[in-house]
């Protein structure tokens, strides 16, 4: 995915329309997080929208969990855009008054980006001088808004208060989406991910159990911010993020060559599992068991991708590395950001089911500090490290 939205759905019947929004949204490339209040859940289930969403739902303020993988305050700060669809009068009340007793309204009062909202609601209701003065300070505030139209309504009343369809509504957030600043537009980054394979012989290899799917969120999300993305990519099962230009490879010296090649750049983060050894001889044939060949396969040391690229003479900018360990994770990532020269590490604790899943725990290092993170989608952990970067040349 490129760019990402929060969509907050309200309670009213219109909100069975955010579900097909939410898949208009994913053919155009756009991924949404999902927030249902409590009135939203009486006409639509988390299940649904995860389902559509592939994402996490979050739909209580004091869910220890939820808030541990993804709190309020990250969660109003992790898209490029805030929808509320359906928009109700209670919802616009508590943003213009500043009010946060739930999970909507909290992040709603927390985030940092463009709000559009997508009002739906009895036509008395949207008529009343309360909700358009509400409407008004909203738009005096900055906000978005989209419809509402006028229709039949559900309470059997006709007039403005129908929420718009979810293609006017896909359309708008695209325009938004496109007039957004992009902080890391002019800049290129280059990102490799995946595993990297090694022969043996003809049928059989030496990799290891990395998905790609760290890498290539973290590819979607420096390009939503505008950046120039390369990603230099091992064998994977996924599909090239929207706007990112990808390079298929498949051992550790191919995958130096393709990196070295799309250099310069001014961004590196080496994200791949690199195989650390190869076979010193590939088999020009398969290799029988009963021969005993295996026995004789000698290992020699491939080349280091990170600290390689860390020492060119077209060194990038910023160069990022992971260091994926299973125990002592902090301290080997320490020893090995002074090792591999590069600026920033992500101390990565793959142990259990990240390698392969969909979520991650990880710790920023730098020379001076450490930020660890909790446990949250991989997605999440993209779009938190492609801020830190756009923050870092901002």
């Amino acid at each position: 995915m490129g760019h990402r939205i929060l969509l907050i759905i309200g309670g009213g019947i219109a909100a069975y329309k955010s579900l097909f929004l939410i898949r208009l949204l994913a053919k155009r490339g756009i991924a949404s997080r999902v927030i249902i209040t409590k009135g939203g859940e009486q006409f639509v289930t988390p299940l649904s929208a995860g389902s559509l969403s592939g994402d996490t739902v979050y739909t209580d303020l004091w869910d220890l969990t939820a808030e541990a993988q993804m709190g309020h305050i990250e969660l109003s700060r992790s898209a490029d855009l805030v929808v509320v669809a359906p928009a109700t009068a209670d919802l616009m009340a508590k943003a213009v008054h500043g009010l946060a007793n739930d999970l909507a309204s909290t992040t709603l009062l927390a985030t940092d980006k463009a709000v559009l909202y997508a009002p739906a609601m009895n036509v008395r209701m949207y008529e009343h001088p309360a909700t358009q003065r509400n409407i008004a300070q909203l738009k005096k505030d900055g906000a978005h808004f989209i419809g509402p139209d006028e229709g039949d309504m559900a309470c059997g009343e006709f007039g403005e208060g129908r929420m718009s369809e979810p293609e006017i509504i896909a359309d708008k957030i695209v325009a938004l989406l496109g007039a957004l600043p992009r902080p890391l537009a002019g800049k290129h980054a280059l990102i490799t991910a995946g595993p990297t394979r090694e022969p043996i012989d003809p049928v059989r290899y030496l990799s290891n159990q990395s998905s790609g799917k760290q890498g290539y969120a973290i590819a979607a999300s420096l390009a939503a911010l505008g950046a120039k993305v390369t990603l230099v990519s091992g064998p994977t099962g996924l599909d090239v993020p929207e706007g990112v230009s990808r390079i298929n490879v498949d051992s550790a010296r191919d995958m130096l060559s393709a990196s070295a090649s799309a250099l310069p750049a001014d961004i590196f983060v080496s994200v791949a599992a690199v195989s650390d050894y190869r076979p010193q001889i590939c088999g020009d044939v398969k290799i029988k068991k009963s021969g005993g060949g295996m026995d004789d396969i000698k290992l020699v040391e491939n080349p280091d991708i990170l600290k390689t690229l860390s020492g060119a003479k077209n060194r990038p900018a910023l160069v990022v590395g992971f260091a994926a360990e299973t125990n002592d994770v902090l301290s080997h990532a320490k020893a090995k950001l002074g090792r591999k020269g590069c600026d920033w590490i992500i101390a990565n604790d793959v142990s259990g089911d990240v390698m392969g899943g969909d979520e991650n725990t990880m710790i920023l290092v730098t020379p001076q500090d450490t930020f660890p993170w909790p446990r949250m989608s991989k997605q999440a952990a993209a779009d938190k490290l492609a801020q830190k970067i756009a923050d870092h040349f901002s």
